[in-house]
C-alpha cells in the first residue's frame, strides 16, 4: 500500500504566485526522488492557500524526500514565503473514481 501525504501550505502576502511556482517545481522533483504521483491545488476562494498531495511507495521514501537535500534547499529558498509550522498528515485512499469523457474527432 502506498504512503500518501497531504501538506497544507499558506503563502505570505504577495508571495502566492511565487509559492505556486516553487511548489510545482518541488513536486516535480519528488517524482525524480521516488514519488509515484503528486497533486497540487490552489484555493479559488483564498488564493494564498495550497494543498500539496504526494504519493510515495512507503513512509521511508517519503521521509527521504521530506528530510533530503532537495526539500532542504526548497525550504531555504522559500523561507518567508509561507506560514509556519507546516504540518503534513499521512492519509489513506479509501476510494477513488474518474469519469473518462469522450472526445469528438
Amino acid at each position: 500500500m502506498s504512503y500518501i501525504v497531504t501538506v497544507p501550505w499558506y503563502a505570505t502576502a504577495l508571495r502566492a504566485d511565487d509559492m505556486e511556482y516553487a511548489l510545482e517545481k518541488i513536486s516535480n522533483v519528488a517524482l525524480k526522488r521516488g514519488a509515484l504521483r503528486f497533486d497540487l491545488y490552489r484555493s479559488k476562494e483564498d488564493r494564498y492557500k495550497f494543498t500539496q498531495i504526494l504519493e510515495f511507495p512507503n513512509k521511508l521514501e517519503w521521509e527521504r524526500f521530506w528530510y533530503g537535500e532537495d526539500f532542504q534547499d526548497f525550504r531555504a529558498s522559500t523561507a518567508g514565503w509561507y506560514t509556519v509550522p507546516v504540518l503534513y498528515s499521512p492519509t489513506e485512499r479509501t476510494a477513488s473514481g474518474r469519469l473518462e469523457l469522450e472526445t469528438s474527432a
